[in-house]
């Protein structure tokens, strides 16, 4: 949840690619949503990496080290990520492959100060061999890093306290921020339909790259009908995929993830506006919330 208390937890869940080589920009900036030459200048960017179809894969952040870009994705989908993008090398002065040496991480409150770390969102700031960025996404994200082991340990003596991945998506919750396939079916969603454009996740302006022409028709046309928007939860917490009605019966969309009363769901934009919110699950009862950063289009 939202607090003004530096705090800092590891996340187990997610894990680093590093891609390498003279090429390294040029070969992600034909494959990813994101434009990838903000990382040769220096931010961090959020990226999708879809089918040919649009649909999502795999979601990631972007950060140079080095010679090589970081890629901070799911670990429990890492290999997958790795060899999607190996296909694409051809003759390519790339190399593709997991990184182990460093630990991805995030701190939010007050944390800006103890890593002398700017709050643009996607300011990067290194920190031993690792590296730390301000959240690209909304500002109020607060920071991910990628850091050795003895640099997260001393995390603590920069006045952070420790906390745990659940409380960072507690704050995650409220904000309205996807995190993989925790929130986004692999295969089927939509970026738009998941905050992307508003949360800095596609650039419209870059060129080609793989999943572009329906990403861009969805936007250009505003067909976007279903939102990934935060909820409020009122009994027991309905698992990923549980159908979401409202009083009526009507269909109102999926429960994505979800913890400690509150989480995130894809809902039908119409129907949850005529029922005012309001909508069940699996014996609870959930509220929609509507994140200050999203953008409904006027007919919803």
């Amino acid at each position: 949840m939202a607090t003004d208390r530096p705090l800092f937890t590891t996340l187990p869940h997610r894990a680093l690619v590093a891609v390498r080589g003279t090429d390294r920009i040029g070969f992600l900036q034909g494959l990813v949503s994101n434009d990838m030459t903000g990382v040769e200048a220096g931010r961090a960017v959020w990226a999708a990496f879809l089918t040919p179809q649009g649909k999502f894969l795999h979601e990631f952040f972007a950060a140079a080290l080095g010679d090589a870009v970081l890629l901070e994705c799911e670990r429990a989908r890492r290999d997958d990520l790795v060899s999607r993008l190996a296909r694409y090398k051809l003759r390519a002065k790339v190399s593709v492959g997991a990184e182990d040496s460093l630990t991805p991480g995030v701190a939010w409150g007050n944390a800006n100060a103890a890593f002398k770390c700017g709050d643009q969102p996607g300011a990067v700031t290194a920190l031993g061999t690792g590296l730390v960025y301000a959240d690209p996404r909304l500002r109020g994200a607060g920071l991910r890093w990628a850091l050795e082991d003895r640099e997260i340990e001393n995390l603590a003596s920069r006045g952070l306290d420790r906390a745990t991945p659940e409380a960072y998506d507690a704050l995650r919750y409220e904000l309205g921020l996807p995190d993989g396939s925790r929130d986004l079916e692999v295969e089927k969603a939509l970026l738009l339909e998941n905050g992307f454009a508003e949360l800095q996740g596609v650039d419209f302006q870059k060129g080609c790259y793989i999943g572009q022409e329906l990403t861009a028709r969805t936007h250009y046309r505003a067909l976007i009908k279903k939102r990934l928007m935060p909820v409020m939860i009122d009994g027991p917490l309905p698992p990923f995929g549980t159908p979401l009605t409202t009083a009526d019966g009507l269909d109102a969309g999926e429960m994505r993830s979800a913890g400690h009363g509150k989480g995130l769901a894809l809902v039908r934009l119409e129907v949850v506006q005529k029922s005012g919110g309001a909508l069940f699950a699996a014996g609870a009862r959930l509220r929609v919330v509507q994140p200050a950063w999203m953008k409904l289009s006027p007919e919803t």
